[in-house]
């Protein structure tokens, strides 16, 4: 099956998937105590979900920009009538009296120490992906949360997608026939914003922001939002956001991590606007079938731009194309259809993982999790994998029962980053 010939799209259809909106069975009884750790845009995205969910009440913000520390207070304190305490350091806010559980919204490169120290003090935890920067504070992750015992979710809320749940029916009922290839990509044109060296806003304690990863010189396009495309805060696009798509593929395969990593690419059309590529492709040797991941940061990215943001299962009965609300699929052999489904998750991809989360917190019952941190580890270790690839320009080996990148010194050493002085890795 040749992808191009889903250019020409034919027959179409829609699927409705109905269910009620997920309220939280305590939520009427009691409300969750919970601290938010980074205020920022998405730190707001994921509470006014847990608010939206029921059984939440966000009683504490922290954040190293006291602009965004009092916008997010005042948000709050207008959404759910009680106004949070604000802290602008998260050890401070993990020692708040009351508290049953915390948000990890911030930058990567600061999961790995405040998820420990959540979990030294016993708290669930909800945190967003990627769960760490490196392999190596991802292990530590996975102790620490074994040894306390605690509630993680980690923040893939596309395991809540009804299209990926439709396609791994679709699959696993043999429709498809025998998967043999999977393809992933997102495309898009990226604005990296000034890349003027200046100083850091009044409001902002950059020195705090950059934590343990080194400090470089501030501008806009690796502060705020704009931190994804920088290599030591956010490592680029498929550790940002193909990350998703990779965790999705992995769930719907039941597959681990991949064995074998390649990587080619550059920065080509973004030079000294961005420290990683844009443009890529990586193949990984999954177990169920290999998995080429694209993508073009530039131009039009697929010649069929619609086709831009999604995965593509190759079966020998027919293709899949699926995205978080989107299901098409096109028959093997001449002249068949392109049948393309809209299928919408009522209630939002987001509030239904995060009430999930909570639930399962209010509960204490491990099983409403939907993405553990043992899970989450092997999406995060599937794209930091192929970033040291890319990286080293060699192949990357990985042995899933030692934990470790095998016959390649250089690109095992980069399983660990070393932190900046005054700062202590957790692994």
């Amino acid at each position: 099956m040749n992808r191009r010939t889903f250019i020409k799209k034919s027959a179409a259809g829609t699927a409705a998937v109905t269910m009620p909106f997920y309220l939280n069975p305590l939520s009427k009884e009691r409300r969750l105590k919970i601290g938010l750790i980074g205020a920022g845009w998405y730190g707001m995205v994921i509470s006014e979900a847990a608010l939206k969910a029921g059984g939440a009440e966000i009683i504490a913000v922290c954040d190293v920009d006291s602009g965004h520390l009092h916008e997010s207070a005042d948000k709050l304190e207008q959404l759910q009538g009680t106004r949070p305490g604000t802290f602008g350091n998260y050890r401070d806010l993990l020692d708040m009296n009351g508290l049953e559980a915390v948000f990890i919204a911030t930058p990567p490169q600061w999961h790995a120490l405040q998820f420990i120290a959540a979990c030294e003090r016993g708290l669930d935890i909800f945190c967003e992906k990627p769960l760490s920067y490196d392999i190596m504070e991802g292990l530590s992750m996975i102790r620490a949360a074994e040894t306390a015992g605690n509630i993680v979710q980690i923040g893939f809320q596309r395991r809540q997608s009804k299209a990926y749940k439709y396609a791994k029916q679709f699959i696993e009922e043999g429709k498809a026939g025998n998967i043999n290839q999977i393809v992933a990509q997102i495309h898009y044109r990226a604005n990296p914003g000034d890349t003027t060296i200046q100083d850091p806003p009044e409001s902002l304690d950059w020195d705090e922001w950059c934590g343990p990863a080194p400090k470089l010189s501030y501008r806009p396009s690796i502060g705020h939002f704009s931190w994804r495309l920088e290599k030591e805060y956010g490592n680029g696009h498929l550790v940002d956001w193909g990350i998703h798509h990779i965790d999705i593929i992995r769930q719907i395969m039941d597959d681990g991590i991949a064995e074998q990593y390649t990587a080619t690419g550059g920065i080509y059309y973004l030079k000294d606007q961005i420290t990683t590529p844009d443009t890529l492709t990586v193949n990984m040797a999954f177990k169920k079938a290999p998995l080429v991941w694209q993508h073009r940061m530039w131009g039009t990215g697929d010649l069929n731009p619609e086709f831009n943001n999604g995965i593509f299962f190759h079966g020998d009965r027919s293709t899949i194309f699926v995205s978080d609300n989107r299901f098409a699929v096109r028959p093997a052999g001449r002249d068949t259809e392109l049948t393309d489904l809209n299928i919408q998750t009522e209630g939002g991809m987001q509030e239904l993982h995060m009430a999930d989360f909570l639930a399962a917190s209010l509960l204490k019952d491990p099983s409403r999790i939907s993405c553990t941190v043992q899970d989450a580890f092997a999406s995060t270790t599937s794209v930091q994998l192929a970033a040291i690839a890319y990286e080293t320009g060699s192949i990357v080996k990985w042995d899933d029962q030692r934990k470790t990148i095998i016959d390649n010194p250089q690109a095992a050493a980069l399983m660990k980053r070393e932190y900046r002085s005054g700062w202590q890795h957790p692994g």
